[in-house]
């Protein structure tokens, strides 16, 4: 996948989204959050990251540090600065090298890992505006799958030593049916003493989660509900309720 391609149509698709409509309407998935707050918070943190590569910061940058934090007020000029933002990072990333380790909130990575956390936070953001909008939710299965595998990463990190997600010898699979993911479609997730561990494959596990790589994503970061009508949940549920309960967005 083309990661910074990706970003950058994402955040276009993102902006057009927020400007046809009235940027005070609530966002019922983001307590507290309107559309102009949502695209701010997208497009700021995309300048966040660009100025964490570009500085290769060892630690934490104030996010109240980034220039031109805050989007136009007109719908065209906003369009023009969430897109502005993805670039930023991505000319960051290539200036600096992909490989160079900088700061993160999960311990030093590669610069490009940046990319694609910022991805997938416009498609999850992106999502937000839709379901608020009541307008359809569209991505790429390949992009949603990837999103999977990305938040299942960052929960490696942040479960570590935590085994209320998913007791140790607990195993959930989730499968998504888009054609063509093949193997990248389907996830192993393995509860364990120091936390939790997936891989791509199938088997059988006490839960299986089935349904569109778009809709596991939501459902994992708590857009759709859990029992949504484009997800089928098999064996005991237990498991998809409390693996949700636990790890939060």
């Amino acid at each position: 996948m083309q990661y910074a391609d990706s970003l950058i149509d994402q955040n276009r698709l993102l902006g057009e989204l927020v400007a046809g409509a009235d940027p005070a309407h609530a966002v019922p998935t983001c307590p507290g959050w309107d559309l102009h707050k949502l695209l701010a918070h997208v497009g700021r943190g995309d300048r966040w990251g660009a100025m964490i590569v570009r500085e290769r910061a060892q630690d934490r940058v104030d996010m109240r540090a980034v220039p031109d934090g805050k989007p136009p007020a007109d719908a065209s000029g906003a369009v023009v600065w969430i897109t502005e933002s993805a670039r930023l990072l991505v000319d960051a990333v290539a200036g600096t090298g992909a490989d160079v380790p900088v700061w993160t909130f999960l311990g030093p990575k590669p610069a490009v890992w940046w990319i694609r956390r910022r991805l997938h936070e416009s498609v999850v953001h992106r999502a937000d505006v839709a379901l608020a909008l009541g307008v359809p939710f569209v991505v790429e299965p390949e992009v949603a799958a990837d999103g999977v595998s990305e938040w299942l990463d960052m929960l490696v990190t942040r479960l570590a030593g935590d085994g209320r997600a998913l007791p140790a010898g607990v195993t959930l699979h989730l499968h998504a049916t888009d054609d063509g993911l093949g193997v990248d479609g389907e996830w192993m997730v393995r509860g364990g003493e120091s936390g939790i561990t997936w891989e791509h494959g199938h088997g059988k596990g006490d839960a299986a989660v089935r349904g569109s790589a778009a809709d596991l994503l939501l459902a994992m970061t708590r857009r759709i509900d859990a029992d949504a009508p484009g997800l089928q949940v098999l064996g005991d549920e237990s498991v998809w309720a409390t693996w949700l309960e636990h790890t939060p967005f």
